[in-house]
């Protein structure tokens, strides 16, 4: 991902409804869900999840795909480890990152 694109994700995850409706659809898996299973989970309504899937859709963190009469939307995943990827390029001066429970994913941090 070049920056433009890192820009373009992180302002689409930075609205509340935005970052919620991306972690369903990353608990989700690779089935997906339908915008109506999407607006029964998060209690949005359809008007609304359409504009938000719409930001997403366009910044690259999520898919689209018609099964019949349905939609089907699924986390973008290699977006999202590209994104996390870039994020922690670099972390700890080059050194292993050690993650645990108890402490932060780097001990420099």
């Amino acid at each position: 991902m070049d920056e433009q694109q890192i820009v373009k994700a992180l302002a689409a995850l930075a609205q509340t409804a935005r970052l919620q409706l991306f972690r369903t659809l990353v608990v989700a898996g690779p089935l997906g869900l339908t915008p109506s299973a999407l607006a029964q989970a998060l209690g949005v309504p359809a008007s609304t999840l359409s504009f938000h899937l719409k930001e997403l859709f366009n910044a690259g963190l999520v898919s689209q795909e018609r099964d019949g009469r349905n939609l089907i939307y699924r986390a973008a995943f290699a977006q999202m480890n590209d994104l996390l990827a870039y994020l922690t390029a670099n972390c700890c001066q080059g050194e292993a990152c050690l993650m645990t429970a108890a402490a932060p994913a780097c001990a420099n941090c």
